[in-house]
C-alpha cells in the first residue's frame, strides 16, 4: 500500500510541475493568414520595377552582417515567379559575391504577399526560390552551394494590407548559412 501511495504522490508532483511550467503558446494567426482572397493565375513576364520598393542588403543575424551585405533580395510582380531584368541584374551581383565566397552556402527564401491561400503561396514561394536558384546555377554557381525554401506569406517585410506592402513582400531573400 505504501508503494501505491508513493507512486500517486510522484504522479501528482509531476502533474503539478507540468501545470506550473505550462506549455509553449502557439502564436495567434496573423490577419494575412486569415485573409480569403482568390489569386489570379498569370505566368507572363513583367520587366517593370515595383514602385516604392528599394533593394537593400539582407542581414540575418548581427554576428554576420559583413558576410551578407552584398546579397540583395529580388522582387516579383503579382502572382509571378519569372525573373525581371532588374532581378537578373541583382542575381548577377549575388553570383559574383558567391563566386568570391565559394565555401559559403546560401539559402534562397521565397516569399509572397498575403493574397491567395496558404498552400498556393507556399507553392508560389517555392517556384520563386527555384527560379532564382536555376538562374544562379546558369551563372556558374554550384547547385550544392544553394538551398531553397518557401515561407509563402508567413514572413512579410511590411504587414500593411495595401499594394505598396504587397510589392515589398513578393520577394526572394538570400542568406548565408553555416
Amino acid at each position: 500500500m505504501k508503494k501505491v501511495t508513493s507512486l500517486r504522490l510522484l504522479v501528482v508532483i509531476a502533474v503539478a510541475g507540468l501545470l506550473a511550467t505550462g506549455c509553449a503558446k502557439k502564436p495567434a494567426p496573423s490577419a494575412a493568414a486569415t485573409a480569403e482572397q482568390t489569386p489570379v493565375a498569370s505566368t507572363t513576364m513583367q520587366n517593370q520595377q515595383v514602385p516604392g520598393v528599394q533593394e537593400q542588403a539582407v542581414t540575418e543575424t548581427p554576428a554576420a552582417p559583413a558576410v551578407e551585405q552584398s546579397l540583395q533580395m529580388i522582387h516579383f510582380a503579382f502572382n509571378e515567379y519569372t525573373l525581371s531584368q532588374e532581378a537578373r541584374g541583382i542575381l548577377v551581383q549575388n553570383a559574383a559575391w558567391m563566386k568570391a565566397h565559394p565555401g559559403v552556402k546560401v539559402r534562397i527564401e521565397g516569399n509572397c504577399d498575403e493574397r491567395g491561400s496558404e498552400e498556393y503561396n507556399l507553392a508560389l514561394g517555392q517556384k520563386r526560390a527555384d527560379a532564382a536558384k536555376k538562374y544562379l546555377v546558369s551563372l556558374g554557381i554550384p547547385a550544392d552551394q544553394l538551398m531553397e525554401i518557401s515561407y509563402g506569406e508567413e514572413r512579410p517585410l511590411d504587414p500593411a494590407h495595401n499594394e505598396a506592402a504587397w510589392a515589398k513582400n513578393r520577394r526572394d531573400e538570400f542568406h548565408s548559412v553555416k
